[in-house]
């Protein structure tokens, strides 16, 4: 048969669907023995219904799912939730070993760079870029590239089933790169079996809410199993790279990606993180980075066993295994393992000295500890150079080369911590500093020019205004103890642990100036003739209109003496966080989206008016209701000159676990992140073929038009149509997602039913859960329609914009996934939750026909026939896990009009075995989907 491509693929595929098969197998036989026959048949059933549905669409079909799941027992629809659950899973792990099998086999064959991959990000820059050698090493001397864990929980997976998945996809890499025996092989089967039992076994949902503390150590895992190692391997492997393209350089490169957190330092709308959560997550993070460095350092010792007997050696390396407590005889002669036993004996110290845990693993004797962890890099490099220049220059590109460069990442804190608080929050500190200093009664009443002079001031002083003589409300003096213990922190661990302090909600000058005040009060600022702070001042714009004046208000910042002398302080550097979520549940989908490109182009003309360096940082979600899709194609999306070598990205939800929770997959993601920034940073990706210059003097205008449109659209559903509050409440599992313990921090950020109070994420995810993902697509149908209504030639000008500019090619993208995950069928089956007849089929209807005109939208653009048409791992994907979303969704409907109708008749039998039933839905729909939050 002549191969096509089509042929080729499935050729290729083969792999994944035998394993797919393989783990539904071993789920099913442990279905079998444990919940017997019975129920096993009746998950068949199901399955074999709801793909056969899938494929064709039979009413029968239809009505046979109905058959089968309505009136089930409650024990029984448990077992089927839970298989389901779990099917999806295991489906994940199987498409994640997958796409590492092929990227493997891309390697080993020798095909070209990968797009996405450093190797084809760095050629492209030398295609284009003349004197590329010179800008590259210009690139990397000054490099960020920083993603960043946030407290953002939509990860409803527990630490044990994550454990027990992880077994898995090490149980099918292995058998995928080795060649087993067949008692090898029987033996990995059994392993699997068990497994899959444990699982089965394993309670799915968290019985009680999660604590802060929990989320700081589900982050600090992803280290553990993936950033430990990864991000020193990245850091080799892109030098040596860089000798590979140009051996004319020496490339020893600065460390220029570190993974940063949230976890543990963002107080908004989180009343549980504390001057004291603050101090645990601190000593939480330095005590797994000193326990990974001394696990390293004691395999070192095994490692380099060298006799100088043999080999000569540096003075350096002599005079420090002279110090070493180590005086065994055996290794009198083994100075290499001398001087590793005494830095294993300080490291001990050290963790001694910052009331971290001992080591379990004792030091051989007492020394003394490290002030820095520049000292400890230090000593490693006296053993690197020694063997460098003694013949052992082999033995320092492995585990060595990777220790040095861990200690230059990730000092003794880990990871640099972000500090976080509302602007409303800073603003009543602020009043009641002032008030009880005496400068200032009235504060929350003075215009916002009157603040500003207020607080420069107070700024250009050096007066305090706290007193530990004063009595201060309980809000005022837990921020206060926050910075306090900020600046106590930084004293011991060093100033990177806590760089930068970020104001959401900012909409004014004044909010910056409130934040530097508290800093000033806590030690962590300076007043006088040119103030200075010693930690980053951040303003987060969120909402549509903080976005369409965060250049006028940056402009005002600038041009105040005060602040130009806190940026000048910080290097003259300022970074600005971008919110994707809020600014999307405010204004839509396709309005945050061209607001916060057109807010990057304002701010890069500020800065540059003023001189000053700009370092953005993107708030963007997992789903593309909250600014996520594909890394690279949103970081090669931002506008000309807007990444210049430094990005931050926070990573949120269960995106965390989907991108970093293996070394492999891990290590793919952190290189993408990469690749893209120097790639965005260095080509003109904006400007590529014949209507490169027209981007900013023709589509521009065309997407200020469609957002215009697409912004009332969104605004008369959300927030004008009558009812629309109860539809969204009744039509989707929102109660239920704030009952299920996926995080430390309420659903809302103040006891209210309004949309503008909700968190950005559980309207999202509710969205998602009922399959219309509403905030990845509302409104660009109707722009669409309205713009070829007044341009009936319009079309083509579309059409080049989806060519020719990356923007609106990843915005096309996007909406082209969204709508493919997304199911009008199902979702009108939610909207029968609504008990109001008129309400659910008016507010319906709405939801119906701007879908429609979305996705015909854009197939007019894309000139597609179907969804996904140029996206077949996409729409593979989908085909193999969705057949088995629909039960779920179907069990979850069932469960929650169950739950309700018992809650409003007061019956509260059954009702924590619904709840507990509604919550696993929620986790196999979740998993479902993987990208939801």
């Amino acid at each position: 048969m002549t191969e096509t491509p089509e042929t080729g693929r499935l050729e290729k595929d083969l792999p994944l669907r035998d394993d797919i098969r393989l783990l539904g197998r071993v789920l099913g036989d442990t279905l079998r023995e444990q919940e017997g026959d019975e129920i096993f048949q009746l998950v068949e059933s199901v399955r074999q219904t709801a793909v056969r549905f899938a494929r064709e669409g039979s009413p029968s079909d239809r009505a046979e799912l109905h058959r089968l799941l309505d009136g089930l027992p409650p024990e029984d629809m448990h077992r089927v939730v839970r298989a389901f659950a779990y099917f999806l899973q295991l489906a994940n792990i199987a498409e994640d070993t997958h796409r590492s099998r092929r990227r493997r086999e891309h390697e080993i064959i020798g095909s070209p760079p990968r797009e996405g991959s450093l190797a084809f990000s760095l050629d492209a820059v030398i295609r284009e870029v003349p004197d590329a050698a010179d800008h590259v090493a210009a690139f990397f001397a000054t490099a960020l590239v920083s993603p960043v864990l946030t407290a953002h929980p939509t990860e409803v997976q527990r630490q044990s089933t994550q454990h027990a998945l992880q077994q898995i996809a090490d149980l099918l890499d292995r058998r995928d790169r080795l060649t087993l025996t067949p008692d090898e092989r029987q033996e990995a089967d059994e392993t699997l079996k068990q497994v899959v039992l444990t699982l089965w076994h394993t309670r799915m949902v968290r019985s009680e809410r999660l604590r802060v503390i929990d989320e700081v150590k589900n982050g600090i895992n992803y280290f553990r199993s993936t950033f430990f190692t990864e991000l020193p391997r990245l850091h080799g492997d892109t030098e040596d790279l860089l000798h590979a393209r140009f051996p004319a350089y020496e490339w020893s490169l600065p460390p220029f990606l570190r993974v940063g957190s949230w976890i543990g330092g963002d107080r908004d709308g989180n009343p549980f993180v504390t001057a004291e959560t603050l101090q645990e997550t601190v000593r939480l993070q330095a005590s797994a980075t000193i326990e990974f460095y001394l696990d390293e350092v004691h395999a070192l010792g095994y490692d380099l066993p060298l006799s100088e007997r043999l080999v000569p050696v540096t003075a350096e390396l002599s005079a420090l295994a002279a110090r070493s407590p180590d005086a065994s005889s055996q290794r009198l002669d083994e100075p290499y393992r001398r001087a590793l036993i005494g830095i294993y004996s300080r490291l001990a110290a050290t963790a001694h000295a910052l009331g971290l845990p001992a080591p379990i693993r004792q030091a051989i004797g007492t020394d003394a500890p490290y002030a820095t962890a520049a000292a400890l890099r230090d000593d490693l490099v006296v053993i690197r150079d020694s063997l460098q220049q003694h013949g052992g220059a082999r033995l320092t590109t492995g585990r060595l080369r990777r220790l040095v460069r861990a200690v230059e990442l990730f000092g003794f804190h880990l990871a640099p911590l972000d500090l976080r608080q509302n602007s409303e929050v800073h603003e009543r500190v602020a009043a009641e500093l002032l008030s009880s200093a005496g400068v200032c009664t009235d504060y929350a009443l003075r215009t916002e020019a009157e603040r500003v002079a207020i607080l420069s001031k107070e700024l250009a002083g050096t007066r305090p205004l706290y007193s530990p003589h004063l009595s201060y409300s309980e809000e005022v003096a837990g921020e206060l103890a926050i910075a306090f213990a900020a600046r106590e922190l930084r004293e011991r661990f060093g100033d990177a642990l806590l760089p930068h302090y970020i104001i959401s909600k900012c909409d004014g000058v004044s909010d910056l100036l409130e934040v530097a005040l508290v800093l000033k009060e806590a030690g962590l600022a300076r007043g006088g003739a040119s103030p200075t702070t010693e930690m980053q001042i951040i303003p987060l714009f969120e909402t549509i209109d903080d976005l369409r004046r965060a250049g006028n208000t940056m402009d005002a910042l600038f041009t105040l003496p005060v602040y130009r002398s806190l940026v000048t302080s910080q290097g003259n550097v300022q970074e600005v966080m971008l919110g994707y979520s809020d600014s999307n549940k405010d204004g839509g989908f396709l309005t945050s989206g061209w607001e916060l490109y057109q807010a990057e182009l304002a701010l890069m003309r500020v800065f540059a008016e003023h001189g000053v360096k700009l370092r953005l940082f993107h708030g963007r979600g997992g789903s593309v209701g909250r600014g996520g899709g594909p890394s690279y194609e949103a970081i090669l999306a931002q506008p000309a000159g807007a990444v210049s070598g430094h990005i931050r990205i926070t990573e949120q939800g269960e995106v965390i676990a989907s991108k970093y929770a293996t070394p492999d997959v891990g290590r793919r993601n952190l290189e993408l992140l990469v690749a893209a920034t120097l790639e965005a940073s260095l080509t003109d990706h904006e400007r590529r073929g014949e209507h490169a210059d027209h981007v900013a003097q023709d589509f521009h205008p065309v997407m200020e038009r469609l957002s215009a449109v697409a912004f009332r659209a969104y605004r008369d559903l959300v927030y004008e149509t009558p009812g629309f509050v109860q539809y969204f409440r009744e039509s989707t599992p929102l109660a239920e997602i704030a009952t299920l313990n996926i995080g430390s921090r309420p659903a809302s950020r103040r006891p209210s039913e309004r949309i503008e109070d909700l968190r950005a994420i559980p309207w999202v995810f509710s969205w998602a859960q009922c399959r219309l993902m509403l905030p990845g697509w509302y409104g660009f149908g109707s722009a669409i329609a309205a713009y070829l209504a007044d341009t009936p030639d319009g079309l083509p000008m579309l059409q080049r914009m989806a060519q020719h500019w990356p923007f609106f090619r990843t915005l096309l993208s996007n909406i082209d996934m969204v709508l493919a995950k997304s199911d009008l069928a199902v979702a009108s089956r939610y909207a029968e939750l609504v008990q109001d007849v008129e309400l659910r089929q008016r507010v319906f209807a709405m939801l119906s026909a701007e879908w429609h005109r979305t996705r015909d939208s854009l197939q007019q653009i894309t000139g597609q026939a179907e969804l996904l048409a140029e996206n077949p791992l996409l729409k593979r994907s989908i085909a193999n896990r969705f057949p088995y979303m629909d039960p779920l969704n179907h069990l979850q409907i069932e469960l929650l009009r169950r739950y309700r109708d018992a809650q409003a008749t007061g019956a509260d039998t059954d009702d924590e075995r619904r709840r507990r039933g509604i919550h696993i839905t929620i986790n196999g729909i979740a998993a479902g989907l993987r990208n939801s939050g």
